[in-house]
C-alpha cells in the first residue's frame, strides 16, 4: 500500500477472478485480508487522523471554548471546567447524528459522496424503519416531511446548546464551588484556582433536542441509533439533569459521568466472553494499517503458510485478556479504589491510563464503521473525571448525596445488557453494548447479475459501491474484485461460514451471483450502517422490493441473527425479496468457529426448520457474474436521477 495508492487484491486478471467460484475466491480473498487488509491507501486513513484530531479535537475545542466564555489559549480555565465536557458530548451526539463522526468515508462503505447521514435523513421519499409497528402513525418505510422536520428540530436544537454560553445561575454551582474549597488540598489546582468561573450547558435546548429524538426514533430507529442514543441520551437526560434538583447536582453529575463510563465498558468486557470474539481480533489487526507487521498479523491466525485461519492461541489471548477481563476489571477499579486502599489514587492513575490506551488501540486499528469520535471522547473524559476529579477527594461512587442515584444510573443499560444478551432479537446489539463483540446478527446478499441494475431503482442520494468505484475511474472488473474484498473481511467472522453455507446449499447458481456484505451494502440503501444487522433483516428488504421490484429468485439474502447469551446456536432467515422469508434453521456456533472461511469441506451441517411452499420458484440460473446488461442501461432501467455511470462492455464470448 502506498500513501496514495490502494493496494488492489493481487488476483492477477481481474475478469478471470471474479468468475472463479466462490468458495475460491473467499479462500483467496480471506487470506488477502489476512496480510494485507482492506488495501487503503494510507492518505485515506491520515484524513480520518485529520479529522479526529484537527476537526473533532482542535476545532471542538475552538467551538467550544469561544461559544462558553473561554479561552481556548488558557487550558486551565476549561480543560477541568464541566461545561466544556458537556458540550463535547452533545457536539459528538449531534456530528454522530449528521454523519460526519462514525460510519463515515470509505473504511465505512461511503467512496462518493463520503457522507450518508444528513443527504439521506433530509430527503423525503428515502427509506425509514419504525422500531415497532403497532404504534399508531409509524407504518411504512418512506421518509415523510414531517421525518424530515423531527429530524431538523433535533439538529436544531442541539446545535443551540453547543453555541450558548453556559449558565452560572445554578444554586447547584454556588454549591460546587463550596465543595470544592473544602476539598481543595486533593484536588488538582485548576479545578481550585478556576471553580468560581466554572457554568453549565444550557437544559432548554436539550430538553426539546431530546423530545424531537425520542418522537423521531419512534417513526425511524435509523437515525436513532446513528445519534448514538445508547450510549449519549442517557447522559444528556440524567446526568445534566442532576444539577437542576439537586444542590449537590454538579458533584453527583461528575460522579454520574464515571458510573456511565464504567458501565458501558462493564457492559461491553462482558458481551465479549463466547466464542465469536477470538475470531473478531485476527482480522482487526491485520487492518491495523501503520504499525503492525506482517508477521505479527499473520501470527494472529493458527497457520496462515498452510491456510488454517482459525485465530492463534496469541489472538485468543489478546481476545481473552487485554480484550476481556482488562476491559472488564479495570473499570471497576477505577470506580470502587477508594482513599488508600489498593494503592488508592495511584492505582485508580494506573488503571485510568490503561483504559485511556485501551480506547487509543482501537483508533488505531480503525476497525470497520470507524467509530473514532466515540472512543476519544471515552478517553478523554475518562482522563478528565477519574484524574481531574479523584475519587479520594469526595467525587467517589460512594459521595453522591442520594443513595438510590448510582443505581438510577446504571438501571437502563444493566437492563438492556441482560435482556438484549438473552434477546438479541429484540433490541438492538448497541444498546445491549455488543458492538465489539462478534456475535452479531448480519447478512449476505446474493443477487442475480441481471437483476442489480434494479437497485438503482430505489430512492437515495447515491449510488452502489460499485457503481461508486467505476465513477472513480475502476474498470468493473477491478472493482468487483476490490469490493469482494470486504467478503474475506466477513468470511473471517463466525457467522459468515453460515451464511455462505445457506448460500451454498440453496442457491446453485451461487458461483454466478454478485455477492454483497450487506453492511456496506445497507450503507448506500440507507446512509448509514454500524453493524447493526436489524437494519438489514427482511424489514428493509420488504422496503427495498417496494421501489425495485425484483423477480422471485432474483435478490436472495442469507441473514442471522445474534446468538442468545451461550445458547450454542444461531437463527438463520432465507429471504427472497418477492417473496418475502422462504426458510428458516439454526446452525450450531460450534461448528461455525471450527471451520475456515473458505468452507473447504462443504457448507456446515444446517438445521431447516421451516420452509416456504413456494421454495421452489428460487431455483433461478445465471450464467455469468458479469450479467448482460451495461451499467448505462441499468441507470436508464432505474429512471432515477442519478447521474448515469459510465457504460462497462461485456467481453466477447462472455
Amino acid at each position: 500500500m502506498g500513501y496514495k495508492t490502494p493496494r488492489f487484491p493481487a488476483v492477477g486478471d481481474p475478469l478471470e477472478f471474479i468468475q472463479k467460484p466462490l468458495q475460491e475466491r473467499l479462500r483467496f480473498l480471506s487470506k488477502e485480508w489476512g496480510e494485507w487488509g482492506f488495501g487503503a491507501a494510507h492518505n485515506i486513513h491520515v484524513l480520518y487522523l485529520m479529522k479526529l484530531f484537527g476537526a473533532y479535537l482542535i476545532g471542538g475545542t475552538l467551538l467550544i471554548t469561544l461559544t462558553s466564555g473561554l479561552n481556548p489559549l488558557e487550558p486551565s480555565t476549561y480543560l477541568l471546567n464541566p461545561v466544556f465536557y458537556q458540550k463535547l458530548l452533545v457536539m459528538t451526539m449531534l456530528l454522530d447524528a449528521i454523519g460526519v463522526a462514525g460510519s463515515w468515508g470509505p473504511l465505512a462503505g461511503k467512496f462518493g459522496p463520503l457522507t450518508g447521514g444528513i443527504l439521506f435523513w433530509s430527503r423525503p421519499g428515502t427509506i425509514r424503519l419504525a422500531p415497532y409497528k403497532w404504534i399508531p402513525g409509524v407504518k411504512g418505510t418512506e421518509r415523510k416531511i414531517f421525518d424530515v422536520f423531527l429530524y431538523w428540530g433535533f439538529l436544531f436544537s442541539m446545535g443551540i446548546a453547543v453555541l450558548s454560553p453556559g449558565r452560572t445561575d445554578l444554586e447547584s454551582l454556588a454549591s460546587f464551588q463550596a465543595y470544592v474549597a473544602a476539598h481543595a488540598t486533593s484536588l488538582p489546582a485548576w479545578v481550585v484556582d478556576n471553580a468560581a468561573d466554572f457554568s453549565l450547558i444550557q437544559t432548554t435546548p436539550l430538553i426539546v433536542a431530546v423530545v424531537f429524538l425520542l418522537a423521531l426514533g419512534l417513526r425511524d430507529k435509523i437515525i436513532f441509533l446513528a445519534a448514538r442514543s445508547e450510549q449519549y441520551l442517557l447522559p444528556v437526560v440524567f446526568c445534566f439533569a442532576f444539577p437542576l434538583f439537586s444542590p449537590n447536582g454538579v458533584v453527583d453529575m461528575i460522579i454520574a459521568f464515571k458510573i456511565f463510563l464504567v458501565t458501558i465498558w462493564v457492559g461491553a468486557g462482558f458481551s465479549k466472553w463466547n466464542r465469536h470474539f477470538s475470531p473478531v481480533i485476527p482480522p482487526m489487526m491485520s487492518n491495523t494499517p501503520f504499525y503492525v507487521p506482517r508477521f505479527v498479523k499473520k501470527a494472529m491466525y493458527k497457520d496462515y503458510a498452510n491456510d488454517d485461519l482459525r485465530p492463534s492461541h496469541l489472538a485468543h489471548f489478546i481476545a481473552h485478556v487485554p480484550g476481556t477481563i482488562v476491559e472488564f476489571a479495570t473499570p471497576l477499579v477505577m470506580l470502587f479504589v477508594v482513599g488508600n486502599a489498593f494503592g488508592g489514587h495511584t492505582t485508580v492513575t494506573i488503571a485510568t491510563l490503561l483504559m485511556i490506551a485501551f480506547c487509543l488501540f482501537i483508533i488505531s486499528t480503525f476497525p470497520i464503521a470507524v467509530p473514532l469520535e466515540w472512543n476519544l471522547l471515552f478517553a478523554v473524559t475518562a482522563a478528565v473525571w477519574f484524574l481531574g476529579y479523584p475519587n479520594v477527594a469526595g467525587f467517589s461512587v460512594f459521595d453522591m448525596s442520594q443513595a438510590w442515584m448510582p443505581w438510577a444510573v446504571i438501571a437502563i443499560h444493566v437492563f438492556l445488557v441482560i435482556f438484549g444478551s438473552l434477546r438479541p432479537d429484540k433490541v438492538s446489539f448497541l444498546a445491549s453494548l455488543r458492538q465489539y463483540e462478534g456475535n452479531w446478527a448480519t447478512g449476505t446478499w446474493a443477487i442475480h447479475p441481471d437483476a442489480e441494475k434494479k437497485l438503482h431503482r430505489v430512492y437515495r442520494p447515491t449510488k452502489d459501491q460499485i457503481d461508486q468505484f467505476q465513477a472513480m475511474g475502476l474498470p468493473y472488473p477491478l472493482a468487483e474484485a476490490f469490493l469482494q474484498m470486504t467478503l474475506g473481511w466477513r468470511s473471517l467472522h463466525s457467522q459468515a461460514r453460515g451464511l455462505f453455507s445457506v448460500l451454498l446449499k440453496n442457491v446453485p447458481d451461487i458461483d454466478h451471483r454478485r455477492i454483497r456484505e450487506a453492511e456496506f451494502g445497507t450503507n448506500a440503501m440507507i446512509g448509514f450502517n454500524f453493524g447493526e444487522g436489524h437494519f438489514h433483516d427482511e424489514e428493509l428488504i420488504a422496503a427495498i422490493q417496494e421501489q425495485a421490484q425484483f423477480e422471485p429468485g432474483e435478490f436472495i439474502v442469507a441473514w442471522v441473527e445474534s446468538e442468545p447469551l451461550w445458547h450454542g446456536y444461531q437463527e438463520y432467515k432465507l429471504i427472497d425479496a418477492a417473496l418475502g422469508v422462504v426458510e428458516t434453521g439454526r446452525w450450531k456456533v460450534k461448528d461455525a468457529i471450527q471451520e475456515q472461511p473458505w468452507l473447504p469441506g462443504g457448507p456446515i451441517p444446517l438445521e431447516v426448520r421451516w420452509r416456504h411452499p413456494e421454495f421452489h420458484r428460487l431455483q433461478f440460473t445465471a450464467t455469468s457474474i458479469l450479467g448482460s446488461a451495461t451499467e448505462s442501461e441499468a441507470d436508464a432501467d432505474a429512471g432515477s436521477d442519478a447521474a448515469p455511470a459510465a457504460a462497462v462492455p461485456v467481453p466477447a464470448g462472455v
